[in-house]
């Protein structure tokens, strides 16, 4: 084998070296868990779930898009919550949360201005699963915060932004606040 020959694999063997330790490098959001609780991996795909509807939060200032799957999507347009009945097991919800932005540029004017999604600020979920989630009305419920310097989330703690608990039960006492409509605050929106 001549020098070039041996340059090149040499080359090519550090390339992809490189490869490998981005790749190992790379956080897998789909490996973690709050404890005693639900998974990211659970939600996988909720990235292309039906919009229920925006949320505008003035107390945390952050825009969020709730997204439901297809099997709350199906009990939603079938009138749950507000026909009396309870959201099955299976639903899911996902909100995503952004900083708000304001924009200015092309075709709005200096005078309007638009509030769009900013940074990437954290991802909740919600399951519906009475077995797994007895002392919570059959709801468990997951926050995890993103890292935009890090690219990665972390289950939400105590020192999150808001405070959250970081086990299954984290959103129990917030919904409660929702408990006639199934513990969702959300209905869905018109279309």
């Amino acid at each position: 084998m001549n020098r070039k020959s041996m340059l090149m694999i040499a080359a090519i063997a550090a390339a992809l070296a490189a490869m490998a330790c981005w790749a190992v490098a790379a956080q897998d959001k789909y490996s973690l868990k709050v404890p005693d609780g639900l998974a990211f991996s659970e939600f996988r795909g909720y990235e292309d779930w039906q919009a229920v509807g925006p949320s505008l939060t003035d107390a945390q200032n952050v825009l969020r898009l709730i997204l439901a799957n297809p099997v709350m999507i199906r009990a939603y347009k079938e009138g749950v919550p507000g026909n009396g009945k309870p959201f099955p097991d299976g639903s899911q919800i996902a909100k995503i949360e952004w900083k708000p932005k304001k924009i200015s540029d092309p075709p709005f004017s200096a005078t309007i201005l638009d509030t769009v999604p900013g940074d990437l600020f954290k991802v909740e979920f919600i399951e519906k699963d009475s077995k797994r989630f007895p002392d919570t009305h059959g709801w468990g419920y997951a926050t995890f915060d993103y890292d935009s310097a890090t690219d990665t989330f972390t289950p939400s703690t105590s020192a999150s932004k808001p405070p959250q608990g970081h086990d299954a039960k984290c959103g129990a006492a917030c919904h409660t606040l929702a408990a006639s409509k199934d513990y969702i605050f959300n209905a869905y929106a018109k279309r």
